[in-house]
């Protein structure tokens, strides 16, 4: 299987459990690897493709409009919703990080892999 990599989607939302938290947005940082056959390598058909651009509108959005309290739950959710809605990929991993969530720390984050059949489709 193919693989197509977004890297660094970042935007602003509220996530977590601390009182600040849930009324103060903050960054978060959205990778994700989708796992596909890649038809439109031989066909150069638009049609054949994954369309990324609109992946990645539907994360940002799911992500600027939640309120998740766990990034587990943020990044199993992105995991379903790829999958449940674009059924030409197979597999994704989704790794949604919180910069500075640590003060000594770059970020912290979560990564998962999930595959179709994870979640019964």
């Amino acid at each position: 299987m193919d693989k197509i990599i977004v890297r660094d989607l970042l935007m602003r939302a509220i996530i977590g459990i601390n009182p600040d938290e849930r009324v103060k947005k903050q960054d978060i940082l959205v990778n994700l690897v989708l796992y596909a056959d890649t038809k439109a390598a031989e066909t150069d058909d638009i049609d054949d493709a994954v369309n990324y651009k609109t992946i990645s509108k539907q994360v940002i959005d799911r992500v600027e409009n939640g309120s998740d309290y766990l990034v587990e739950k943020l990044v199993n959710d992105i995991a379903r919703m790829i999958l449940h809605d674009y059924p030409q990929v197979q597999k994704v991993q989704v790794r949604v990080e919180k910069p500075g969530a640590l003060r000594f720390a770059r970020s912290v984050g979560v990564e998962i892999e999930r595959t179709r059949e994870d979640f019964g489709l």
